[in-house]
């Protein structure tokens, strides 16, 4: 296992009762669902990491950050370990696209109680410490 451990910043977006989710492809957890989300880089503050990530994934701009917790991820067959570190994102207006294609496949609007499977694992650690999402602490 790389002796490294990464961080990672994630974003939850909802819009009407649904989770902004991707199809993730060609890095770990390839060919699950997740939200938007990258790499921490040096000197970076969380919300600014969020709102960098969503723009470059997504286009969609950031208008406001809430901080939501952290996930201990561990990637056992690619030899990775993250902490993830959740934010709940609130976007304006517009749809998702993606400008990212070697690293997304789709992006899709997720009713709470459809989400798609399987998802990425910073995903499924974060819905165990909330079993009910609509639990989540959202607007």
């Amino acid at each position: 296992m790389n002796k490294e451990v990464r961080v990672g910043v994630a974003a939850v977006i909802f819009r009407d009762n649904c989770l902004l989710l991707g199809e993730r492809i060609g890095s770990h957890g390839s060919e699950t669902w997740a939200t938007p989300g990258g790499h921490l880089e040096l000197g970076e503050n969380i919300e600014e990491c969020a709102r960098r990530e969503v723009l470059e994934e997504t286009g969609l701009v950031v208008k406001s950050i809430t901080k939501l917790g952290f996930t201990n991820d561990i990637f056992e067959k690619e030899s990775k370990h993250y902490v993830t570190l959740f934010v709940i994102a609130s976007c304006g207006d517009g749809e998702p696209r993606v400008t990212e294609p070697d690293k997304c496949k789709q992006w899709k609007w997720c009713k709470l109680n459809e989400l798609p499977q399987p998802l990425f694992l910073p995903l499924i650690n974060l819905l165990k410490e909330y079993p009910n999402i609509n639990d989540l602490p959202i607007d």
